[in-house]
């Protein structure tokens, strides 16, 4: 089968398609003919080989020479053990292996995956839809949840608001009744507002840590100023949560988030999400109508490196897919 492999950390320069060998699945594995794949940060991060990523996936190399977590697509095979899934099926999900061991292999024609990270795809979504979905969904749902359910006239500010996460979080937020206020670029105002934004800012042109303004909810999808900024913007009861950006900056929301979670009635820290968490009620919402997956731009499976070049320009808006 096709695949992108890398066997080396660096840029989008190291991807090469190359011929490999067709995946087996194991007694509670499917063998995914995968339609359509998307990328992720994350998938970003263990192409560099940061910090964060290199204790996962070798300090030297990686082990996983295949990348992509999040796929689409119809299943080809099923293990001995397999009961949720029967060839044929057309499924998507976040590709999880065991405990301590992230799942990769998205970015080729096959991929195997446990049978329950693999969801039935509603015949409502398409394939690029679907793929858009898992991890950036999950990190949205848990970041508008990291304080508790959202209530209607909340005021909730999302930094970041242009991107994967962000155009989901902007809907899902609106769907609860809060008031939104989105932060990014001036080139995605326009797609924000349509999402539904109540107000938006342009990082560029004003620091909304600085304006007054004071919010309930800050989700936090770029990281780029201190955490204490972020908390001079918060409600006296308001919350924090970081999901992406600089990892300098991650680090110290999670240690000095800590400190003021216990000290103080403001709650701040980094918001995680197990794979494919909440994904039932996303699907819910995109068959209502309530939300619409962002698809900015697609790619070929052999220009995937391109992919990672216009995903690093920082400038798409919502998801960047990849079809075989």
């Amino acid at each position: 089968m096709k695949a992108i492999v890398y066997n080396k950390y660096g840029s989008p320069d190291v991807l090469k398609l190359q011929e490999v060998d067709k995946p087996v699945p194991m007694d509670d594995e499917v063998l995914v003919a995968v339609t359509t794949a998307s990328i992720n940060s994350w998938d970003v991060d263990f192409l560099r080989g940061s910090l964060l990523a290199r204790p996962f996936e070798g300090f030297l190399r990686p082990k996983h020479k295949i990348l992509g977590t999040d796929v689409a697509g119809r299943v080809e095979a099923v293990g001995s053990n397999v009961t949720l899934h029967n060839v044929g099926d057309e499924v998507f999900g976040e590709v999880s292996k065991r405990l301590l061991s992230i799942g990769w292999g998205g970015f080729a024609e096959f991929v195997c995956a446990r049978e329950s990270s693999m969801l039935k795809k509603p015949a409502s979504l398409t394939f690029e839809q679907a793929a858009a979905l898992p991890q950036v969904g999950a990190l949205a749902l848990g970041a508008l949840r990291f304080n508790g359910q959202i209530q209607p006239g909340q005021k909730v500010l999302i930094n970041g608001a242009g991107g994967g996460v962000g155009t989901l979080a902007v809907q899902i937020a609106k769907s609860f009744g809060a008031e939104v206020t989105g932060v990014d670029s001036a080139s995605k105002r326009d797609v924000v507002r349509s999402l539904g934004a109540d107000h938006f800012i342009d990082y560029a042109q004003e620091d909304f840590t600085k304006n007054g303004q004071r919010y309930d909810l800050i989700v936090d999808v770029a990281a780029s100023r201190s955490t204490f900024d972020y908390k001079r913007a918060l409600s006296p009861t308001g919350a924090y949560g970081v999901i992406g950006g600089s990892q300098a900056r991650f680090f110290q929301a999670e240690l000095v988030g800590r400190f003021v979670s216990m000290l103080g009635r403001k709650k701040m820290g980094t918001v995680g999400a197990k794979p494919n968490e909440g994904l039932d009620l996303l699907v819910g919402m995109i068959e209502a109508g309530t939300v619409v997956p962002v698809i900015d731009r697609r790619f070929t499976l052999s220009e995937t490196a391109d992919a990672f070049r216009y995903f690093l320009e920082g400038t798409f808006t919502g998801k960047i897919v990849i079809t075989m």
